[in-house]
């Protein structure tokens, strides 16, 4: 495993992060905590440090299955976690609804932004109790409320720090103008966004932001979700309240344009003894500025494969030839 440190913060963590959406039911069609248990203790004995959760992840069930399967290895962790979408007051910008599955418009809780002191202080408390510990290694913002000055969010943030309740300082789901506020107000260690081969934007938005910024680039959603793994087809039938149910990007038609593209990538991951989720972690963590990725799992044998590509190498010729194929054969994926 390969390890980079986040930022300016002094914290170096593997390359491969677990992200713990997915382990939290909401928006996957449930969860089995003893599996995902395993999973994680099965993702720190192999030298996997970084996890990454959010209280919105199952409505704080991601932190405590995470508070659970560290209790007893809580120094080999970097923990990651974040605030700003609240569900216990009206307070901030309206994000959407959702009830303890999924979201939608007949949901029984109203979702906001919100990155005011008071519920940011509130949030800090709560998934210090859910996940066990006295400090969280990395805290972020986990979308930007429009509501609240960047710089006055960022105040709470540092305060935090000072206090010792958190020890580095990230935003997830922000432009690069709203990462500059957060730099103009103090050190931003992390940006947290959606990166894949399917999801290159940021290529001309956020990395270069990070790079001039020596910032770390930690990427979610780095197999598309699943799709970049080979694994789920035209046939795959989602369960109730998984997400992939209603996105354009899993309909059978793309499904079928992406298996197109994963048999190019196919003949490249054999030649070089991956998977090809391993191809796509490898490929993510190659590109320039973006230093971790953040894999999801729910088992033991995901785990293991995604640890796999922390320490897959793709010489240039690797990379140049998957970025043709993401030019061609990919470029009409939704």
């Amino acid at each position: 495993m390969i390890y980079r440190k986040l930022g300016r913060s002094g914290i170096e963590a593997s390359v491969v992060g677990f992200g713990a959406w997915a382990i939290g039911g909401w928006m996957w069609g449930g969860s089995d905590e003893k599996q995902a248990i395993k999973a994680i203790h099965a993702a720190v004995d192999a030298g996997l440090t970084l996890i990454d959760t959010a209280p919105m992840y199952g409505f704080g069930a991601s932190e405590e299955i995470v508070g659970k399967a560290i209790r007893d290895c809580r120094d080999k962790v970097v923990l990651a976690t974040k605030c700003g979408l609240i569900w216990h007051k009206e307070q901030g910008d309206f994000f959407f609804m959702s009830d303890e599955k999924e979201r939608t418009a007949n949901g029984d809780r109203k979702i906001y932004r919100c990155g005011a002191a008071d519920t940011i202080r509130y949030e800090v408390e709560q998934s210090l109790k859910r996940l066990k510990t006295d400090y969280i290694d990395l805290y972020q913002t986990h979308w930007q409320d429009p509501t609240t000055p960047i710089a006055n969010t960022m105040q709470t943030l540092l305060e935090l720090k000072k206090e010792g309740k958190i020890r580095a300082i990230g935003c997830c789901n922000a432009d690069p103008a709203q990462l500059a506020d957060y730099c103009d107000a103090g050190q931003l260690d992390v940006d947290q966004e959606l990166y894949s081969m399917l999801d290159r934007k940021q290529d001309r938005q956020n990395l270069p932001f990070v790079i001039e910024n020596d910032m770390a680039f930690l990427a979610y959603s780095p197999l598309g979700q699943g799709l970049l793994t080979g694994k789920i087809g035209p046939d795959r039938v989602f369960n109730t309240g998984d997400l992939r149910n209603t996105k354009p990007r899993f309909s059978v038609e793309n499904r079928q344009r992406v298996q197109e593209l994963l048999a190019l990538f196919h003949k490249i991951a054999d030649r070089l003894g991956l998977s090809l989720s391993q191809l796509a972690i490898g490929w993510t963590i190659a590109q320039p500025g973006c230093s971790h990725a953040l894999v999801g799992a729910r088992t033991v044998e995901q785990v293991l494969e995604n640890v796999g590509g922390g320490a897959a190498h793709l010489p240039a010729e690797d990379i140049r030839e998957i970025n043709e194929a993401l030019a061609t054969v990919g470029k009409d994926i939704e």
